[in-house]
């Protein structure tokens, strides 16, 4: 029986991916509306990219930031929609070991890395909002590097420490991940050791790298929100209310989906969420976010204007 254990333990060398395979009539459907997202959630950030970098008049700290969340985005959907594009087309789920773990890898380095970018937009607007004679001096080329690299910085070191946990465990089967992509908290169902220990790490990793980012950026906005107040133009009030409400939602979308997957306590009714509530942050966010940041701004119309003409 030990010899047949350490078999199984060794053998294992790929996983299938179970998620939105139990509607098997919807697969096309599914494949062309995942696909139209990639293709718009590309396009998008793609754009906003070349328009920060192309256009003088967005080399600004808040477009500076802006553009790294869309090379973000670029990146954590290109991590995700083509394996999963692939699964619906031609029906092959399965998915190397370490296909599964450079998967699990990538996706939560950007999704904390946007965390952090996103934590620094809404810093950034604070003070652009509340201390604007300070702005220029406060937000100076150099402390827009340091805040941008330190947003990359540490969301690399959030999953690194998990992914070389993991490592260190073996595998025994089933082979089965219930999610359309390797997402860690699948994943250290799957291995032979004890669990509790990983569950943990994760859970703390996640809080220390989610919680302070989302305190910053509820904090920020609250001091934003109670100056707009002040303001004594209703026009002018309702006009800032509109483009921070929009940030405000895809925030609280983003921070309200990870907290529920990943800090909330497992009960039988959130494992069965968890692939719903995934979609939000890992698919959907991505493809608005050109929209709600960038896009409506006029500056960013102007400048696509002139790229058009």
């Amino acid at each position: 029986m030990a010899d047949k254990e350490q078999g199984n333990q060794t053998s294992l060398t790929e996983f299938i991916l179970l998620g939105f395979g139990n509607i098997p009539k919807l697969q096309i459907l599914l494949f062309l509306l995942i696909l139209v997202i990639y293709i718009v959630t590309m396009a998008g950030n793609i754009l906003i990219v070349v328009l920060v970098v192309t256009d003088r008049h967005l080399h600004t700290p808040m477009y500076f930031f802006l553009g790294n969340l869309s090379c973000l985005e670029t990146c954590y959907t290109s991590a995700l929609l083509p394996r999963m594009l692939a699964s619906l087309l031609t029906g092959d789920r399965t998915i190397s070991v370490g296909g599964c773990i450079t998967q699990c890898y990538f996706v939560g380095f950007f999704a904390a890395t946007e965390c952090y970018l996103l934590a620094v937009m809404s810093y950034d607007r604070y003070l652009a909002i509340c201390k604007p004679l300070h702005y220029a001096t406060l937000m100076n080329g150099s402390f827009c590097l340091q805040l941008a690299a330190g947003s990359w910085i540490n969301g690399f070191l959030a999953i690194i420490i998990i992914v070389s946990l993991m490592l260190q465990l073996t595998f025994c089967g089933p082979n089965e991940i219930n999610h359309f992509f390797c997402e860690s908290t699948q994943i250290i169902n799957l291995y032979c050791n004890d669990i509790y220990q990983v569950e943990l790490v994760i859970t703390t990793m996640a809080a220390l790298f989610t919680l302070p980012p989302f305190a910053l950026t509820g904090t920020s906005y609250v001091c934003i929100i109670s100056t707009i107040l002040q303001i004594p133009s209703t026009t002018g009030r309702r006009k800032a209310f509109s483009t921070c409400s929009s940030h405000l939602i895809m925030v609280t979308i983003f921070y309200g989906t990870l907290i529920i997957v990943y800090l909330l306590p497992k009960s039988n009714t959130l494992r069965d969420l968890n692939e719903v509530f995934s979609v939000f942050y890992a698919v959907l966010t991505p493809m608005a976010n050109p929209f709600i940041y960038s896009l409506r701004n006029k500056e960013v119309k102007e400048a696509l204007r002139k790229i058009v003409s």
